[in-house]
């Protein structure tokens, strides 16, 4: 695998149904309310066949590090309520696949995503700073997974006074970089 390349699979298991899941993460712009912490802006440019297949999204992210990312993806595959496939572009480069597994009560989720990080910070970095450009995307992961937990309990909540005790999402972090700098000046520092 080339230093700039990852692989990631992600296990989140919630409480509801497959369908719920799939609708909720089928609807891109919703990701801006929902997942705040990661989805800064999202745009839906083509909205695909009566599926969603071809369904054309762009995308502006971040996790914890301070760096931004833009980026689209387009729905290659739709396996109704139990998953979907994308092709991504721009500031990454690879395919995602989306996987819903109906188990009771709950749902299990697996996400198998695979890319080249194109974003020239990532992409000459990556050698180096690899575990860390890692964390952020299981910190962002975890986030999502705290985020569609409180979606899902405001989808079930019997009233609307239920749903204003649910916690907001958690909202993104700050876009400085001195910390990163600083952690890339004491990184330097040690040889």
């Amino acid at each position: 695998m080339a230093g700039n390349e990852y692989a990631f699979l992600t296990n989140w298991r919630v409480q509801g149904t497959a369908r719920e899941v799939y609708d909720i993460l089928s609807e891109a712009p919703d990701l801006v309310r929902w997942w705040p912490s990661v989805y800064l802006d999202v745009k839906e440019l083509e909205h695909g066949d009566a599926d969603g297949v071809g369904k054309r999204v762009s995308l502006y992210t971040k996790g914890w590090l301070p760096y931004t990312l833009r980026w689209d993806f387009v729905v290659t595959e739709v396996r109704k309520y139990t998953g979907f496939s994308l092709e991504a572009q721009g500031d990454f480069v690879g395919r995602g696949v989306w996987t819903f597994t109906q188990d009771g009560d709950w749902v299990d989720i697996a996400y198998d995503w695979r890319i080249r990080a194109d974003k020239p910070l990532l992409k000459y970095l990556s050698f180096m700073l690899k575990p860390m450009f890692s964390a952020n995307h299981r910190w962002a992961m975890a986030k999502g997974e705290e985020s569609l937990k409180l979606e899902l309990m405001r989808l079930h909540a019997a009233s609307d006074t239920e749903r204003a005790r649910i916690a907001a999402p958690p909202k993104a972090t700050p876009r400085s970089t001195l910390g990163f700098l600083g952690f890339l000046v004491l990184r330097g520092g040690r040889g």
